[in-house]
């Protein structure tokens, strides 16, 4: 079973990918808009979710999903804000799905709401 973790803020982000230790296992990222009852401030990443959720049951028994709310639209829209500036993250659309300390990664509800292109990416090593 994917092992799914849920965080919020650029913080959280860096303190729990410092203390993980995922044994060689994926580590998945996906970063979305932060939702109020549910729902994001960002359309692209409300219609890309699911494509996402339907698709994760692909990925490797004991891979990680790390789900990461990266703030309110002002935060997001500031060109400094840590998620496009830090070196190991650096996306500048939402929603984006990375994977951690490697090349892969899906930008933009265009190509995560893709069913292939979400097959290749959680079920490539």
């Amino acid at each position: 079973m994917v092992i799914e973790v849920k965080l919020r803020g650029y913080e959280a982000f860096i303190e729990y990918m410092k203390n993980l230790d995922a044994k060689g296992e994926n580590v998945n990222v996906y970063f979305t808009g932060d939702k109020v009852d549910g729902v994001s401030w960002c359309p692209d990443c409300n219609d890309a979710e699911p494509h996402v959720r339907k698709a994760l049951p692909l990925a490797a028994p004991n891979s990680y999903f790390i789900y990461v709310e990266v703030g309110d639209r002002p935060f997001w829209k500031d060109m400094k804000c840590p998620f496009r500036t830090d070196k190991n993250i650096h996306i500048s659309v939402l929603p984006s799905f990375i994977r951690w300390k490697c090349p892969q990664r899906l930008e933009g509800v265009e190509k995560i709401s893709k069913d292939d292109l979400l097959e290749m990416f959680l079920t490539d090593d």
